[in-house]
């Protein structure tokens, strides 16, 4: 599976596991396209999967404060996200095309194409965050009236509405600049600026919530605006990391214009990645609405078997956005072999940890649920799903490289025309027959989201070694 020279040059001398655990974290100069594979997943996946822990870290311990306001506070920020949904949607799919475009000019040893395109990802950033900055701040209160929302949400929610999408431009420009360094392979600083960014947040949470020293307590307004300080900060040092210049790419003064053509070719590549992200989404909405005909107990076990199911994933997220740098970076190169065998080893490091996690599922799976709740109802069902899910994981690990191997081509429309047939056109009508025409119940949405799972992961994996993403031009 490893069949190229490695260069000398470029391979350190008697390295240990634990020079290389620095490095990945420090950052290094290797070319990604010339070092053996294993070693550039290890030092690409590492700062990855840490950068999404920390993510996940941050949305724990942010409503763990908020929730001491009260359900009312907790309701304001849920409903806020609810809106927030289609600006990820568009922050994710803007930054798999950046990754793609980067780390193909990258690949192709042209720096300077490379930091051009950055500037260009930050301009499109601003761009779209205006429209929703504008539309948040007037319309607050009537965003969550029309959500349903309570007189307290409504009065006293809209101040937190308001600064989130207020300052909506650091989500935004957090996301695009992080993935530019991860196209250009410096993903020990998009880790570190997370670190930096959410730990601020951590930090400043309870100080802006409750008050502390001259500082008074805001609320719920507090979040919003310890949330805005830490992107924000994050912000600041991506573009003085950017200007300064990292281990693979840096920003010159020259490069800050706009170049029309680079922003619509991302635009372009970009409606594949949004495409992808809002199918999974709604169809997750379409499986919770089904689920909720069988009881609030059906969708609490439910809900917290997918939290522990999403934060067990990190770790495969993390090495499966490795493979996107390697293929853009390795078909830039004009070495698509390498891309392809790039894939085929990082989903081997997949398979192994999710039959590593199925086998804690199978085993575990009342004990991992008992951690979040007491209600034996609730256990049972969560735990049953993560019973059923263990059965598919090892083919679900194929399913995330293949599709990060299609996005860092930069064909994202292929896996959003995948995700159409298989979470719309199949998933969400599969699960009803088996729930609600055969009586199954939720235990028929379980099994329908497993079968449906394993067959988009079988059938990806056939679409990639047909080889057509290797052809692909951005």
């Amino acid at each position: 599976m490893e069949a190229i020279q490695k260069d000398p040059k470029l391979e350190s001398k008697g390295t240990s596991l634990w020079g290389e655990l620095r490095k990945a974290l420090t950052g290094t100069e290797a070319d990604y396209t010339q070092i053996s594979l294993g070693k550039a997943v290890f030092l690409l996946s590492v700062p990855m999967v840490l950068e999404l822990v920390m993510e996940s870290a941050f949305a724990v311990v942010d409503i763990y404060f908020v929730g001491a306001l009260g359900p009312s506070a907790v309701a304001a920020v849920g409903l806020t996200e609810t809106y927030l949904f289609l600006l990820y949607s568009l922050a994710i799919g803007l930054s798999t095309a950046v990754t793609a475009i980067i780390a193909r000019r990258i690949g192709e040893g042209d720096k300077e194409q490379a930091g051009i395109a950055a500037v260009q990802s930050v301009f499109l950033s601003i761009l779209v965050s205006l429209p929703f900055a504008i539309f948040g701040v007037w319309f607050a209160k009537d965003l969550l009236l029309l959500m349903g929302g309570d007189p307290w949400v409504v009065e006293h929610g809209s101040r937190y509405t308001q600064w989130i999408f207020g300052g909506n431009i650091v989500i935004m420009l957090l996301f695009g600049l992080n993935a530019v360094f991860r196209g250009a392979g410096d993903a020990a600083i998009a880790m570190r600026v997370l670190w930096i960014s959410n730990g601020l947040n951590m930090i400043l949470d309870p100080i802006f919530i409750f008050g502390f020293g001259p500082v008074p307590a805001m609320g719920i307004e507090g979040a919003a605006i310890a949330t805005n300080i830490g992107r924000g900060v994050g912000v600041l040092v991506q573009f003085y990391l950017l200007l300064k210049g990292g281990k693979h790419i840096r920003v010159l003064r020259s490069q800050i214009s706009i170049h029309w053509k680079i922003i619509s070719d991302i635009v372009r590549t970009s409606l594949g990645g949004i495409g992808q992200t809002i199918i999974g989404m709604t169809s997750w909405i379409f499986l919770v609405r089904i689920i909720s005909e069988f009881g609030s107990e059906a969708v609490a076990g439910a809900t917290i078997a997918l939290r522990i199911m999403m934060f067990t994933l990190m770790p495969s997220w993390g090495m499966s956005n490795a493979v996107a740098t390697l293929v853009g970076q390795n078909l830039g190169a004009g070495r698509p072999d390498r891309a392809e065998r790039s894939v085929w080893i990082v989903g081997v490091w997949n398979m192994v940890f999710l039959i590593g996690v199925s086998i804690c599922y199978f085993i575990f799976r009342e004990s991992l649920m008992s951690i979040f709740t007491e209600d034996a109802k609730v256990i049972s069902i969560g735990s049953e799903w993560l019973g059923i899910v263990s059965f598919s994981y090892f083919v679900y690990a194929w399913w995330m490289v293949s599709v990060q191997a299609f996005n860092g081509a930069g064909d994202t429309t292929t896996p959003t025309l995948i995700n159409l047939v298989f979470f719309w056109i199949l998933q969400i009508p599969f699960a009803y027959v088996l729930a609600k025409v055969l009586s199954y119940g939720y235990s028929g949405v379980f099994w329908a989201s497993m079968i449906t799972e394993t067959s988009v992961g079988l059938f990806t994996l056939w679409l990639f070694r047909k080889g057509g993403w290797k052809t692909t031009k951005v």
